[in-house]
């Protein structure tokens, strides 16, 4: 019983927590599956996105505008990627752990804005002094300012401009990109603009998912987007395997990110639960992230020996 009520209760901890790593996860479904490359730059511009909204909040700037300046921000770093990976000739993959090692010096410098040695590794941010969108000490309650109600009106209005961007010639020619590259060449579609437009996108929205975590845990931290690929791809994997047959529409498919996200954080609640240490968190996201990988490779292989004993 006491299992079943703490496990309740951190419920809704659990499902704030999913849908802010939610956003993070349709950038991250953005270049994994419909560009059709490995980015690694979500590791710092998460980080990046969290520090700019907490320092320039401190410094009086309004809410929204602080949302829309760690967007921004966001898609510079996934520029930097881009242009690593489309005009240096670098490997993304390569390209985005470049990015992601020099952001975390930058992140450094931009939390340790005005102070003395001008680098700062953590930056608490109080609800008490400052409007924030969303935050941890409402988690529990049924009012306006719960962050679950609050999340969900603003994840959709994301997918739905996402949405609507996809189905433009620009968006079309994004997919094309992934799709085919050669084939999308050939009809007049400048690639290696598409593909840094991608990145671009994508950690922009992985930036202010960050803007987003900073608010609600309190503070931005440097490491606070070590191991955020993992989680991202954990959302879309999750999301493939459990949606992948029921959201078969572009809109669905970015709510699946962000409810595979939601069980994450549920599955990881369970197992915390359940007595593991949270030094084990790591281990644990890596094989939730592999056992979702394999799940489509095994049923693969079930099918096909099922088709060859059916036609011996």
């Amino acid at each position: 019983m006491g299992f079943l009520t703490g496990l309740l209760n951190s419920m809704p901890g659990a499902i704030s927590q999913g849908m802010i790593w939610g956003i993070m996860a349709i950038g991250v479904y953005i270049t994994f599956r419909i560009l059709d490359v490995a980015d690694l730059t979500v590791d710092g511009s998460l980080c990046t996105g969290g520090a700019t909204c907490v320092i320039l909040t401190l410094n009086g700037v309004p809410m929204a505008a602080a949302l829309l300046i760690s967007f921004i921000v966001g898609l510079l770093t996934g520029l930097a990627t881009g242009v690593l990976h489309t005009k240096f000739g670098i490997p993304a993959i390569l390209a985005g752990i470049l990015t992601q090692l020099g952001l975390y010096s930058i992140n450094l410098h931009i939390m340790g804005y005005g102070t003395d040695n001008g680098s700062k590794s953590n930056l608490p941010i109080s609800v008490d002094k400052y409007s924030l969108l969303v935050s941890a000490r409402y988690v529990r309650e049924l009012s306006l300012r719960n962050p679950v109600l609050i999340l969900i009106p603003f994840i959709l209005i994301i997918i739905g401009i996402l949405y609507w961007f996809f189905g433009t010639e620009i968006g079309a020619s994004l997919r094309a990109t992934g799709a085919n590259q050669n084939m999308a060449r050939a009809q007049g579609i400048n690639t290696d603009l598409t593909i840094v437009m991608g990145l671009m996108l994508s950690n922009g929205l992985v930036a202010l998912s960050g803007a987003l975590l900073a608010q609600y845990q309190g503070f931005s931290d440097v490491n606070m987007g070590r191991g955020a690929i993992v989680i991202g791809l954990a959302a879309v994997i999750i999301a493939e395997v459990v949606f992948g047959k029921i959201f078969r529409n572009f809109f669905l498919k970015m709510v699946g990110c962000v409810c595979g996200a939601i069980i994450y954080y549920v599955v990881i609640q369970i197992v915390l639960r359940l007595g593991l240490s949270t030094d084990d968190l790591k281990l644990l996201s890596a094989l939730v992230v592999a056992l979702f990988l394999a799940i489509p490779y095994w049923k693969g292989k079930l099918s096909a020996k099922s088709v060859k004993k059916g036609g011996n």
